[in-house]
């Protein structure tokens, strides 16, 4: 790991140039999802990331891309996105007062969306756990004040597209946000104590569906 000064100042450039450019991105185009999730979003994401590893003089490890912990990183997922799902369903029967399993599942294949899945969770995961969280975790030296902080992050880069793509009103849109500072609490958490970036990937897949839900 770099030293913790450089760590936080990293952190804190690229959690800011992803709250600006992506923001931005969502308020003033919209590209087909597939373009979005498969072109546009590793682009933004990974390079800056990738940019960062090398004046770092780091590499994939320091994201978490190892096979330590595996057995662990897959079951701690699996068990803690049950409960997300869990708590999608009943989001989404409070919203549509039935579980509407195809609400927004849309024209896409789903094939398709099983690949936009994937891809979507490495490349968050990549960025916010391996990448952010861990370097602002280093720097502080403390666990849970890097998670939140992250976390809060992880929430507020979902906002532009909860108002400028789905038009949500103000109650939704904080439901969503509040959801997703949850979802990136648990995704940190089982990162820390798997220190296996498989962990979070798992986790965001598994999490991904219930989003839709709530849409």
């Amino acid at each position: 790991m770099p030293k913790k000064e450089i760590a936080i100042k990293h952190a804190t450039i690229l959690g800011a140039y992803l709250l600006i450019v992506w923001g931005f991105y969502r308020n003033a185009a919209r590209l087909p999802e597939t373009i979005e999730e498969l072109v546009i979003k590793p682009v933004l994401w990974l390079i800056p990331v990738a940019y960062l590893l090398k004046k770092e003089g780091l590499g994939l490890r320091s994201l978490g891309v190892n096979m330590q912990n595996l057995f662990p990183s897959v079951y701690l997922a699996v068990i803690l996105g049950v409960v997300f799902a869990l708590e999608g369903v009943f989001v989404n029967y409070v919203k549509y007062d039935q579980v509407e399993f195809a609400a927004n599942l849309g024209e896409i294949a789903f094939s398709t969306l099983l690949l936009l899945s994937v891809v979507t969770a490495v490349v968050e995961e990549l960025t916010f756990r391996g990448y952010l969280f861990n370097r602002v975790w280093h720097g502080l030296g403390n666990e849970w004040v890097a998670n939140f902080a992250v976390s809060a992050v992880w929430g507020m880069i979902h906002v532009p597209i909860a108002v400028f793509w789905w038009k949500f009103d103000i109650v939704s849109t904080l439901v969503f946000v509040t959801l997703m500072f949850i979802y990136g609490v648990g995704a940190s958490f089982v990162f820390a104590r798997t220190k296996n970036i498989i962990s979070p990937i798992l986790l965001h897949f598994l999490w991904g569906w219930p989003i839709l839900l709530f849409r």
